[in-house]
C-alpha cells in the first residue's frame, strides 16, 4: 500500500545527520510502492533545501543534486489539494491547531485512508487521533 509523504521525512533523506534506519525504511517502501503528496509538496521540498543552503548546511551544487533526487522520487501529486483546502483541510487545521500546509497532508491521508509518513509531532498526534497508520514506525 502506498502512503502520504510529508516533507519532514523527505528532507531527512537529504541530510546524513537526520538519516535513521526508520526513515530509510520509509525510503525503501517509497521505491517499492510510490507515495502521494499534496500539490504543495514540491514547493515545500525546494524551500527546505533552499533554507538549508542559506544556513550553509548545503552548497549550491548539493542543493541542485538533492532537488533532482527529490524530483525523481515516485511521488504522485494529489490533484484535489486545492479543492479540499476550502473546507475539509481548513476544518482539520482548526481542529488540531495545525498550519493549513500540514493539514493538507493530514486531509489527504484521511481522505484516502493511507498511512502518513511524518516526523512532525503535532501532525503525528493529529493523525493518531484520526486512527491513521503512521510512518516511520517507532522502533
Amino acid at each position: 500500500m502506498t502512503f502520504v509523504l510529508h516533507n519532514s521525512v523527505a528532507l531527512s533523506w537529504c541530510f546524513h545527520d537526520e538519516q535513521t534506519s526508520s526513515v530509510l525504511a520509509v525510503l525503501d517502501r517509497l521505491t517499492e510502492t510510490g507515495a502521494v503528496a499534496p500539490l504543495l509538496w514540491p514547493l515545500e521540498a525546494l524551500n527546505g533545501l533552499l533554507v538549508a543552503q542559506r544556513r550553509r548546511r548545503l552548497t549550491a551544487d548539493q542543493c541542485i543534486v538533492l532537488a533532482g533526487f527529490l524530483r525523481d522520487l515516485p511521488i504522485t501529486l494529489d490533484p484535489d489539494t486545492a479543492l479540499q483546502a476550502w473546507a475539509p483541510t481548513a476544518r482539520l487545521a482548526e481542529r488540531f491547531a495545525l498550519s493549513l500546509y500540514d493539514a493538507t497532508y493530514l486531509e489527504l491521508a484521511h481522505r484516502r485512508q493511507f498511512p502518513l509518513a511524518t516526523l512532525d509531532r503535532p501532525l503525528r498526534t493529529a493523525a493518531a487521533n484520526l486512527g491513521l497508520e503512521l510512518l516511520p514506525h517507532a522502533p
